[in-house]
């Protein structure tokens, strides 16, 4: 079983930047569609960013041009670059593999935004 452990988050000032690190454990990370999702008090969890295993990204349109996703297959890595942050990208923010049957969930890693 994979275990997921996010890193990285903190409290920063609207237009800053922060960069997250998702270590996962187990053999199998490296071949999975891997995203980082977020969950916003009162809301439901969403989809942020995804990466294949050969490095093919997508973005939810609320961080395109902002946020940047990436991976390092040799370290079981991956990580989100997030740019001009706005209040509303304030939540917790979680990575699993996306399909059936997720991996555990982390604990997660808060970023809070200031305006």
């Amino acid at each position: 079983q994979v275990q997921l452990v996010e890193s990285g988050g903190g409290l920063v000032q609207a237009g800053g930047s922060l960069r997250l690190s998702c270590a996962a454990s187990g053999s199998r990370f490296s071949i999975n569609v891997v995203g980082w999702y977020r969950q916003a008090p009162g809301k439901q969890r969403e989809l942020v960013a995804t990466i294949t295993s050969g490095g093919s990204t997508n973005y939810a349109d609320s961080v395109k041009s902002r946020f940047t996703i990436s991976r390092d297959n040799a370290k079981n890595t991956v990580y989100l670059q997030m740019n001009s942050l706005k209040p509303e990208d304030t939540a917790v923010y979680y990575c699993n593999k996306l399909g059936s049957a997720p991996w555990a969930w982390g604990q997660g890693t808060q970023v809070t935004v200031s305006s």
